[in-house]
């Protein structure tokens, strides 16, 4: 809230001075503002108010301030401060070694100010001092906001409810490029002792300042679009200030970590404060080396569980082995005595077998030959009985021929025509100068057709 306090009153029996007629001119004017400021103002005032925007000029700082309804969050009030390049070389590293950050826009303050007007200038608020715990605390009130939306939307343990794979090989990584944190990084995961593998991906992003969450939300986006490709994602930061880790304490940034479906590491690198970016990771650590570490050390515990595994295989395979092979070595002592019982009772099978078909074949031979008996018996009697029927069947054919004999029907007056060798049936069939043979009983006519 930007206050400021008038430390004189006017009296009661104050009686303005009559309005001077003569013209000023705007120095003079300004003059005057300067003097009554300088009169009526003349002490340091703490104020509370938000940095709308900041910039440093050969060394001093300009800020602007502005503060905000706290309904509407519109502004209220604004104003314009400087603090000299002797006061802001001392107070600027104060600030950042006791806050943890950076000041910049966006950020509240408590300021030590006191009014300054200058007849070319304007007036401005002067800055003598910094208090770094009022924004301290302001952030740590923005973080517990940020972990009671996450907590009330029900997204703030998601993280912890995912596991590592077992084999989590596939990393992707979320760092600055140039960042020796990521360096640090691939070389411990690269050149570990268990010479285990891994894949590692960096999908670069902006690791301080006001950039931190969109250019973080970007490259989450981007391994979402990927999402089969990797086993777990790791955010880095590592050497660099660790003064500017503001833009973890982000809702959109930590709402997006939260819901992502793989497990987040988070090893930004700082020990004092936990942002809420490592509260709702999966798993937080100190530096990107301890991220290494922990990734290097689950994959070796797996490797370690899958070689105990193969030693327990080994281990009982070789004792079946042993077991097999006494089994073995009895049933070889019964085989003699075995085989000998067998044997014994497959010759008996097989006599019985034997007797068995020479009995068979035996009754076969005699049904055979009494079979063959009474055929040769019937044989005469059969042969007989076939003779006459065959007979019978040769007289009834040779009536039959005798009916369609042509000559029969050429003695009752039919006559047969024929065209070519082949008997015309049809008048249709014959054509304007055919020449036809009639056959009559006796002779034959040949006629042409008009």
């Amino acid at each position: 809230m930007l206050r400021a306090f008038v430390c004189k009153a006017l009296p009661r029996h104050f009686t303005p001075k009559p309005m001077r007629k003569e013209t000023l001119t705007l120095y003079e004017l300004n003059q005057m503002v300067r003097e009554s400021l300088a009169i009526t103002m003349p002490d340091e005032y703490w104020v509370e108010a938000e940095i709308s925007e900041m910039r440093e000029v050969r060394g001093h700082c300009y800020m602007e301030l502005v503060q905000k309804d706290a309904i509407g969050n519109t502004p209220v009030a604004k104003a314009s401060a400087k603090c000299w390049k002797n006061k802001w070389a001392l107070l600027r590293p104060h600030f950042e070694r006791n806050a943890g950050q950076t000041l910049r826009a966006g950020l509240k303050v408590r300021l030590l100010v006191y009014a300054d007007f200058h007849e070319a200038y304007g007036f401005s608020w002067i800055v003598a001092d910094i208090d770094p715990t009022y924004t301290l605390g302001d952030m740590a009130r923005k973080r517990l906001e940020i972990v009671r939306m996450l907590k009330q939307q029900g997204v703030f343990d998601l993280q912890k409810e995912l596991s590592l794979p077992l084999f989590t090989q596939r990393v992707a990584v979320i760092s600055s490029e140039q960042a020796a944190g990521y360096g640090d990084f691939y070389r411990h995961l690269h050149e570990n002792d268990w010479h285990l593998h891994f894949s590692v991906q960096l999908f670069t992003a902006t690791m301080q300042g006001e950039g931190v969450e969109r250019s973080v939300i970007a490259a989450l986006d981007a391994i979402n679009e990927r999402l089969t490709d990797f086993d777990v994602v790791v955010i880095i930061r590592g050497g660099g200030a660790t003064s500017d880790l503001s833009g973890f304490d982000s809702l959109p940034l930590a709402e997006n970590v939260a819901n992502f479906p793989l497990p987040i590491i988070t090893g930004i690198g700082h020990d004092r404060d936990e942002s809420v970016l490592d509260m709702v990771s999966f798993r937080r650590v100190k530096t990107p080396t301890a991220a290494a570490a922990l990734l290097v050390e689950h994959l070796a515990e797996t490797y370690q569980r899958v070689t105990d595994a193969q030693e327990e295989m080994v281990h009982l395979l070789q004792r079946r082995m042993e077991l097999e092979r006494i089994r073995l070595a009895r049933l070889a002592e019964k085989v003699p005595m075995l085989f000998s019982l067998v044997r014994t009772r497959q010759e008996k099978r097989f006599e019985n077998m034997a007797l068995r078909m020479r009995n068979a074949m035996a009754t076969t031979l005699q049904r055979q030959d009494l079979r063959l008996q009474r055929l040769t018996l019937a044989l005469p009697t059969q042969a007989e009985r076939l003779l006459t029927k065959a007979t019978h069947r040769l007289e009834l054919l040779g009536q039959t021929i005798k009916s369609h004999d042509p000559a029969l029907l050429l003695s009752k007056g039919y006559s047969i025509t024929t065209l070519g060798g082949k008997v015309v049936r049809n008048a249709n069939d014959l054509q304007k100068g055919d020449v036809i043979v009639t056959q009559l009983q006796k002779g034959k006519v040949k006629s042409v057709v008009e």
